[in-house]
């Protein structure tokens, strides 16, 4: 079994896949496994300008479906940042660790790609666990 979980306090999908999917029975009860968070604002619909501030409104996306699962940053143990140019790197790295400040840090995986949805600098993806 699957619940799909969902809140308009992040952006919408923009395409067949669901904000996040939790795993509530089982051997791997209490995973949430959060799609990709590109920088829009959910109530505006717009991005914001540069590295530092679209980290932020990934970051506060990934948040919000999160607290919709009844999970916070330390339930994260492993994210994917995928920057449109990796100079971004340091930018998004400060951002980064002040959203996880006071906890353990995840895993991670930070990546250059050719390019991202809505010509995005910044996406990033993670699993939590609550335990």
């Amino acid at each position: 079994m699957k619940e799909v979980i969902s809140t308009n306090n992040a952006p919408a999908a923009i395409g067949p896949y669901s904000q996040a999917v939790n795993i509530p029975n089982g051997l791997l009860a209490g995973t949430l496994y959060i799609s990709g968070q590109i920088p829009v604002n959910p109530a505006t619909g717009e991005m914001p300008e540069g590295i530092t501030e679209q980290t932020r409104q990934s970051l506060a996306n990934l948040g919000a479906i999160l607290e919709e699962a009844g999970m916070k940053p330390k339930h994260v143990v492993k994210t994917t940042v995928f920057l449109s140019d990796m100079n971004n790197f340091a930018a998004m790295n400060e951002v980064y660790a002040q959203f996880f400040a006071g906890t353990d840090f995840p895993a991670r995986a930070a990546v250059e790609v050719a390019r991202l949805p809505k010509d995005a600098l910044v996406e990033i993806e993670a699993i939590a666990i609550k335990g």
